[in-house]
């Protein structure tokens, strides 16, 4: 690797001197001494404050010492280097736009453009050089140098890697490719991986055409690859790399070197490519093109040039710099002007120093340096520090020596160590000086080299090494790789004095290689190799049967012991789980299953790692035979099928190996090869079919099961049944008018199911359309028929009914008629009564029927007896009869019967005996009530009164108007033998009056006044007029009207209207009074007013208007209108009623109800399980006012689920959500004569189970 370069940012243009190979030096003695000479003449004296002095490391001529205050010679400018002290550094930047970006060549630099160094590891950094800035060596992208100080915090080492990234080298514009590796075997995800260059900068985000990362994962070998490939390197990409995995609490890195080569080129700097603006356009840009050096851009090398720019510029005028810029090309002037002035500046020289110290030192390890100062004045305090601390003399130290000669003061550090690398400065007064002291490590020598191992597996492995330096840091390598010697790894180190051990208590095969000590003075190698001890099985594997669910547990025993192996079952690999547990103990090697599954049979083989011999055996797993009839779901094990239909049984079944079956009915053997009857057997079932069920068929069916791990049955019940036999011919016991009554014996055969009831049908003799009775079964061998036509000749037929279906009808009955007499006479009454007869009226029956009505018979008997007598020997039609030779004075009870076909009715019979014997009977009229007060009719309307009367004999009737007798041509009055009616067809005013009526027999009298009153609209009123105006107010008098319509006036309507309209509106109806103050009239208008009357009959045709207007005058008020802001009733959607969980029972009509607010009318959209419903004959959906229903109908078990009902309207929309749930549902029988899979039915009955046990 190239050695690494002491820099120093160099803003003014000044030399940067570099330092020959530390190889090419000749080693000094122990004690140097180095002495400040005066810097050369052309070169400027750094001034305080300003730009820095360039690092100078001044080499002797000759290795021995020089004496004190001799003649040194002159020193070769050249750039610090040392491989071992890469950390200490002197770069103070102050003007370059990166810390780390290299300082811009100048024209005049003497040395070559050398590729930049890698950065040095971690760990070798001296504690001395921790806390300088300025000594921090940084290129490229890494950790800040203010950032060296802070501690990392890295998570715990574990082994994760199992190939570490190595080193390399490569030459610029090459590829290389870095590779880690980690075994996922033992992880349960992907681990994290993170690549670094030096301390701090992550490489994923540098990603890009120069720089990819790339992940891949051995599913075979469980093994994660991570890759980073750099493409085109550039000098810059070389330092230390570093690669870190973590997996939760794990943690493992792995540090590397990338060194690139540059290509032999010419290292001449264009001054014209040097000052050409970058793109980016930055203020320095001018200086160099940094940003482009940041962001790995290569810049782009012109020819070399062939005239020297900075000459033509030094000897120009100023007013000639822009021509000759444009003339070589350069393009930032600016820039190159500022370099040029740089230049130019003379550095003023030191007043407190006539010899400064060198910029740099350089001591072996143990040695001594002098370092020597020339005063200007001696009198001047002088102040040495080291770090920025002051180095004090103590009598007892002799660390430190100050010495003065003459005018030269020299401090002598002596014994130098690591911890003596560091910055020094003399302070002379306010002047100070500063310099580098380089302490450079010896190299540690191998003085005793390894020795070659040959052992076997499991021994024990010892490495030994001796080197020349006590606790010297050495590095164990296998094969070129690092051996990793953390807690958990296999390898230990231990040092005591110059020896070195490598310790590998157990070997193993993979230990075979090349072991390696790395000391930093040389390398010492030796192979190791470990082979394997001769295989001897002590206990071979054996063959097993084991039961299904039982453990099973594997055993063998080799030597040697801790030797893995790896099981196989049928040549795949086993691994270990929660149910196979793999161990290993010494020689022993255990495979356990713990419940053992029929996938567990199989050939079985161990293999010892690292031998070819392989040890087997076979495992066979058996299960009993079981059959499994929990799983139809049928009731005490029996099937039940409906004759004709077709039946199949499948019963799950299980054993291994697979049992045989055998379906029997009683001692009889069903084969598959029967043709109506046949048993199928499968592998995880077994099948009994009847293709059409017949009552035969009925009984019990045993399976029997059979294989080599035992035997099993079981037995099902076939149940056959059928529709039941007809029953016998019904008896028609009794006939009535429109019924009768009915019985019949059951049938012989109930088909193999109890008798559920029976259905009755009837028809009309002379038809054929038979109508059924009853919709609800009559569980009684009864029945009374009902809502017959009487006359209608009838027959009736009866089904028996069972859990199958409907029997055959049975016979007709015997045909029957149906009649009925008719009811008892209504209304009977006396109608007179001589010394010798009564005459009886009464009014038809109710009900007379169909066989009609022939006529009455009248029957009477005297008082006190039971001899009824019929008066008409022959049947009377009419509803009036007179029964004569009466003795007189007799009491007599009276009936009358209504005779027909079916035979005389129930009698009516009068109440009171009557007295034969004539009776007078005073005149009684019967005012009705709504007579008994004035009747009252319009003007123009009929009048029409009924008056009931009473007398014998019969009255006569008289009537009187106002004590006038009725004038016949206004009034028409008629007389009847019980009342008397007066008819007005159009009543007038003039037939109001009170009307006086006389009812007279013989010498008894009765009267009557009846008070007609015929009232009209009524006149209009008088005399309106305005009493006073003020205000808004308008007062207003008037009289009644002098027509009142011959009724009393019931009130006033008021009415105004604006002069210039005239445009009447009603300020207020139903006044009673005849005054009135008018208020609320609108200031400016006139206005009259006019008045109509009001009696019971309505408003008078006509008003009465004012004559005069009232002027509402303004009185300085203005009234203002207020504002009405109309209410938006717009709304977005808002459920006022949600859905609610529901349950359902299959087969019956189900709803989901919710109601819902907004506006506009929103847009309802129904979904089940957030899929819409659309045009499902299943679902129908209504939404009225608001009230949005789903109508589910019929549903299934499969029509449960999650239903959602969306509104949605312009302004939002809204969701509500609710669990239906379907109870019930299809039998297994059902299932299967849908044709339902088996695999189907065990889901549709294990999810019916699991959703009713919550329930209990």
């Amino acid at each position: 690797m190239p050695e690494p370069t002491k820099k120093d940012e160099m803003s003014n243009g000044e030399k940067e001197s570099v330092a020959p190979d530390s190889s090419e030096v000749p080693m000094p003695t122990p004690e140097i001494s180095l002495e400040v000479s005066p810097p050369p003449p052309e070169q400027p004296v750094e001034t305080e404050g300003k730009d820095p002095q360039p690092i100078e490391v001044i080499k002797p001529v000759q290795p021995e010492p020089v004496e004190n205050g001799s003649k040194e010679p002159e020193p070769e400018a050249v750039v610090v280097g040392a491989k071992e002290q890469v950390e200490s550094v002197n770069s103070e930047v102050k003007e370059a736009p990166s810390p780390c970006s290299p300082p811009p060549p100048d024209k005049d630099d003497a040395t070559t453009n050398t590729p930049s160094p890698p950065p040095p590891p971690d760990d070798s950094v001296h504690v001395s050089a921790m806390g300088r800035k300025d000594s921090v060596w940084s290129l490229g992208e890494g950790q800040a140098p203010e950032d060296l100080d802070k501690p990392v915090d890295t998570p715990p080492l574990s082994s994760l890697l199992i190939e570490r990234p190595q080193g390399g080298s490569i030459t610029v514009g090459g590829d290389i490719s870095f590779v880690a590796k980690v075994e996922a075997q033992d992880l349960l995800r992907k681990p994290t991986i993170k690549w670094f260059k030096g301390k701090w900068m992550d490489l994923a985000s540098k990603t890009g055409k120069h720089l990819q990362l790339k992940e891949t994962f051995d599913r075979r070998t469980k093994i994660h690859t991570f890759e980073m490939h750099i493409i085109k390197a550039k000098d810059n990409y070389a330092g230390n790399y570093r690669c870190e995995v973590t997996y939760k609490d794990k943690f493992d890195s792995c540090s590397f070197d990338l060194e690139v080569k540059e290509l032999e080129q010419s290292q001449s700097v264009d001054i014209r490519s040097a000052f050409k603006r970058s793109s980016e356009g930055h203020e320095d840009a001018g200086d160099l093109d940094f940003s482009g050096l940041l962001k790995h851009r290569e810049p782009k090398q012109d020819e070399t040039p062939e005239v020297d720019v900075w000459e033509i510029l030094k000897s120009a005028r100023p007013d000639q710099y822009e021509k000759i810029a444009f003339e070589y090309g350069i393009t930032d002037l600016r820039g190159l002007l500022k370099r040029l002035k740089k230049t130019k500046k003379e550095e003023k020289k030191s007043e407190a120093f006539a010899k400064k110290l060198d910029p740099a030192y350089q001591v072996d390890k143990g040695g001594k340096i002098r370092l020597v100062v020339d005063l200007a004045d001696p009198t001047v305090e002088l102040k040495w520090y080291k770090n920025g601390q002051e180095i004090r003399p103590t009598p007892n130290q002799r660390k430190f020596i100050f010495e003065q000669k003459g005018t030269q003061r020299i401090m002598v550090i002596n014994n130098c160590g690591l911890n003596d690398d560091a910055a020094y400065s003399v302070a002379a007064g306010e002047e100070k000086c500063t310099t580098e002291l380089f302490v450079k490590e010896l190299p540690v020598k191998i003085t005793k080299e390894i020795e070659a191992v040959k052992t076997t597996v499991n021994e024990r492995i010892e490495l030994a090494c001796e080197v020349s330096e006590e606790g010297a840091q050495v590095k164990w390598c296998k094969n070129g790789v690092e051996v990793p010697t953390g807690p958990r790894s296999r390898y230990r180190v231990k040092s005591e004095g110059l020896k070195h051990w490598l310790i590998i208590d157990d070997a193993s095969k993979e230990d075979t290689g090349t072991f390696s000590l790395m000391a930093s003075g040389g390398t010492s190698e030796a192979k190791v190799q470990v082979e394997l001890k001769p295989l001897k099985i002590i206990q071979d594997l054996q063959d097993m049967t084991v039961l299904l669910g039982q453990p099973l547990k594997m055993h063998c025993e080799i030597f040697p012991g801790n030797v893995p192996g790896r099981w196989y079952r049928n040549g795949q690999l086993i691994q270990s789980n929660d149910r196979i547990n793999i161990l290993q103990r010494a020689k022993n090697h255990r495979l356990e299953i713990v419940n053992s599954t029929i996938h567990d049979a199989g050939d079985y083989t161990f293999v010892p790692e690292g031998y070819s011999q392989s040890l087997c055996a076979k495992v066979h797993i058996v299960d009993p035979p079981r059959v499994h009839l929990e799983s139809l779901n049928f009731p005490d094990n029996t099937v039940t099928i409906v004759a004709g239909n077709k039946l199949r049984v499948e019963i799950p079944i299980s054993g291994e190996p697979a049992p045989r079956v055998v379906w029997m009915k009683g001692e009889r053997v069903i084969l598959d090869s029967g043709h109506r009857v046949r048993a199928e057997t499968f592998s995880d079932h077994t099948s009994l079919t009847i293709d059409i069920a017949e009552k035969e068929d009925t009984g019990n069916y045993k399976i029997v099961l059979q294989n080599e791990a035992g035997e099993a049955g079981a037995s099902i019940k076939v149940k056959v049944v059928d529709i039941p036999d007809p029953p016998e011919v019904p008896l028609v016991t009794e006939v009535g008018g429109d019924w009768c009554s009915m019985t019949w014996e059951p049938p012989i055969y109930d088909g193999g199911s109890p008798i559920l009831g029976y259905f009755i049908e009837r028809k009309k003799k002379q038809s054929s359309r038979w109508m059924r009775l009853n919709f609800d079964l009559n569980k009684e061998t009864t029945f009374e028929p009902k809502k017959m036509i009487e006359g209608v000749p009838y027959e009736v037929r009866v089904f028996a009914v069972n859990a199958i279906g409907v029997s055959k009808p049975s016979e007709p009955s015997k045909a029957f008629v149906p009649l009925a007499v008719t009811s008892e006479p209504t209304m009977l009454v006396v109608d007179d009564v001589t010394d010798t007869t009564v005459t009886m009226k009464w009014r038809p029956p109710d009900t007379i029927g169909a066989a009609g009505l022939d006529g009455y018979l009248v029957e009477y008997c005297i008082e006190g007896t039971d001899d009824w007598r019929v008066t008409n020997k022959e049947l009377t039609e009419k509803t009036k009869y007179t029964i004569t030779g009466l003795p007189p004075e007799a009491k007599i009870l009276v009936r009358v019967r209504a005779i027909n076909a079916a035979g005389a009715s129930t009698p009516r019979t009068l109440q009171h005996s009557i007295l034969v014997k004539e009776v007078i009977e005073p005149p009684k009229i019967r005012i009705p009530r709504h007579l008994r007060q004035t009747y009252t009719r319009k003007v123009g309307e009929a009048v029409n009164l009924v008056i009931p009367f009473m007398g014998k004999p019969r009255p006569k009737v008289s009537w009187l108007k106002e004590g006038q007798t009725v004038d016949p041509t206004q009034v028409t009055i008629r007389n009847t033998d019980c009342d008397s009616i007066i008819f007005i067809r159009k009543a007038e005013r003039k037939h109001s009056g009170m009307y006086d009526m006389k009812v007279e027999v013989e010498n008894h009298v009765d009267t009557a006044i009846v008070d007609i009153q015929i009232v009209d609209l009524p006149g209009p009123p008088q005399c309106v007029k305005i009493d006073e105006v003020w205000g808004g107010n308008v007062a207003l008098d008037w009289t009644p009207p002098k027509d009142n319509g011959n009724a009393a006036i019931t009130g006033y309507t008021i009415q105004k209207a604006d002069k210039k309209t005239m445009e009447w509106y009603t300020c207020i109806e139903h006044y009673h009074r005849t005054c009135i103050t008018i208020t609320e009239l609108v200031v400016g208008n006139e206005y009259y007013f006019r008045i109509y009357s009001e009696n019971m009959v309505g408003l008078s045709e006509g008003a009465t208007q004012t004559k005069d207007s009232a002027l509402i005058v303004k009185e300085g008020m203005q009234l203002k209108n207020p504002e009405y802001i109309d209410h938006d009733f717009k709304e977005p959607p808002k459920f006022t009623q949600p859905l609610i969980n529901t349950f359902a029972i299959a087969g019956y009509n189900a709803t989901l109800n919710c109601s819902v607010r907004a506006n506009p009318r929103p847009k309802v959209i129904w979904m089940k399980n957030k899929i819409a419903i659309i045009d499902d004959p299943r679902y129908r959906m209504f939404s009225n006012q608001g009230v949005c229903t789903l109508e589910i109908r019929k549903p299934s078990p499969y029509d449960g689920g999650m239903y959602s009902c969306k509104a949605i309207n312009n302004l939002g929309d809204a969701l509500v959500e609710c669990k239906l749930e379907v109870k019930g549902g299809f039998t297994f029988s059902e299932l299967m004569q849908r044709g339902v899979p088996l695999h189907l039915i065990d889901k549709y009955m294990s999810e019916t189970k699991a959703v009713e046990q919550p329930e209990k």
